[in-house]
């Protein structure tokens, strides 16, 4: 949640940072963060925490929760080429790589067995 992004004049924030705002409104004011831009990449971090936490995890888990973040990433990716903001098209690289190599990795284990 490294993504960083840039709007209007004067404001920007860090993806964590916005995050950190919606967890304080999903328990006091919940219905104000139904959007599927939300629900879907916290979705995703919550099963990558499970998937954390797993003596073996689960290739299903863990793709499935880089696929919902990779949906919010892909959107900031966009949004920084189309205004130019570079910042913000260099700040989804790390998770785009990660990502490409634990989808990699995936895949070579899944050959081997």
């Amino acid at each position: 949640m490294l993504g960083y992004l840039e709007w209007g004049e004067d404001q920007r924030q860090f993806l964590f940072q916005m995050e950190a705002q919606i967890l304080k409104l999903l328990f006091t004011d919940p219905a104000s963060v139904l959007h599927p831009l939300i629900l879907l990449p916290l979705t995703g971090q919550v099963l990558l925490l499970i998937s954390l936490f797993q003596m073996k995890p689960r290739k299903i888990l863990v793709f499935t929760g880089l696929g919902l973040l990779a949906v919010l990433l892909l959107l900031v990716l966009f949004t920084g080429i189309v205004s130019r903001h570079w910042w913000t098209v260099v700040s989804t690289l790390p998770f785009l790589g990660i990502s490409t190599l634990i989808i990699i990795k995936g895949r070579k284990f899944a050959n081997r067995e």
